[in-house]
């Protein structure tokens, strides 16, 4: 089962054609997204050049996918966000809001930002981008 970040659907939007095989192969049903990747693509949406168009096409995609809440996943973002500034590797609040979603409900993160979330503790990620 698989956590989808928000730069992976749009390289779905965007046909590419790695994301969209590894999609067909694993199955939508398999797939979830966060409140957050919603925020982040109806953002998108709105400050495109065509909003009403791409609206429609995020409004769709939300429609065929189950969504994680992140009131619980709360914690766990708390957590890596002081540990993570301990250390001085901050990552910015709605990665780490995403990146806790994944390691809450033990789902594998596929993002394109590997580099950037690798540094949270019990992550396991994938980039179908490659």
């Amino acid at each position: 089962m698989y956590l989808l970040d928000t730069n992976i659907i749009v390289f779905l939007f965007k046909n590419n054609e790695n994301v969209a095989k590894k999609l067909t192969k694993i199955g939508l049903n398999n797939c979830y997204i966060s409140e957050i990747t919603i925020a982040e693509l109806k953002y998108g949406a709105e400050k495109s050049n065509r909003p009403v168009h791409h609206t429609k096409i995020v409004e769709e995609f939300i429609g065929e996918v189950s969504v994680i809440p992140i009131i619980d996943v709360l914690d766990v973002y708390a957590k890596e966000k002081v540990r993570l500034e301990k250390i001085g590797n901050r990552i910015d609040d709605f990665d780490l809001l995403i990146g806790a979603s994944a390691i809450v409900t033990g789902l594998v993160l596929v993002t394109n930002n590997v580099a950037h979330l690798q540094r949270m503790d019990n992550i396991i990620i994938e980039d179908w981008t490659k």
